[in-house]
């Protein structure tokens, strides 16, 4: 992101008091080999590396931001993981239909919105050497904010609504107080 005011992910503009710090965030090349390549796999889903240098299609931010086009999740090396997380929690979350012709803009609401913040988190602790607490700091740093406060504050606290959604689409499960992605894009058996 280049213009530090302009509304990132989340629900509500930063107030002008939040420090975005995207020095702060790991990137994608700072992960283990394939790690993401490995998560994206579960879900059946593909994934496009895009060089360095090179603009990432589908990016509705820009820059470095991951993009969507289709069901294929673009990246580059320079790209923060939780954006490459939030982009493809979008294609996760989206109907087979808006997958299917899904070109930058991933055309969500605001309860699908926090669906897609909640997923991201859950797979951050299934992405090798980045978890539940770098992805929620990250997403501090990056400027994300929420009703209540901060992204830790939102999942320990808000995030019914969200849970609730994926719950009834099937793209979490719940056994025993546990929280769990099933690693389904929307729509699929």
């Amino acid at each position: 992101m280049t213009d530090p005011h302009a509304i990132k992910p989340g629900f509500t503009p930063p107030p002008d008091d939040v420090v975005i710090d995207e020095a702060a965030v790991l990137r994608l090349s700072e992960l283990p080999d394939g790690a993401l390549d490995r998560l994206v796999a579960r879900y059946g889903l593909p994934l496009a590396w895009v060089p360095a240098g090179e603009s990432i299609p589908g990016s509705f931010w820009g820059d470095d931001e991951a993009g969507i086009i289709g069901d294929t999740l673009y990246v580059r090396p320079d790209t923060a993981v939780h954006s490459a997380l939030h982009e493809f929690a979008h294609i996760v979350c989206m109907d087979e239909g808006r997958r299917a012709s899904a070109h930058t803009d991933a055309g969500s609401d605001d309860i699908e919105e926090e669906a897609v913040c909640y997923l991201q988190i859950l797979m951050a602790e299934h992405l090798e050497g980045f978890g539940r607490e770098r992805a929620l700091s990250d997403m501090q740093a990056w400027g994300y904010t929420f009703r209540v406060g901060s992204p830790a504050e939102w999942f320990a606290r808000d995030a019914d609504r969200a849970v609730e959604w994926l719950l009834n689409l099937g793209l979490i499960t719940r056994t025993k107080g546990t929280i769990e992605p099933t690693f389904r894009p929307r729509g699929t058996a």
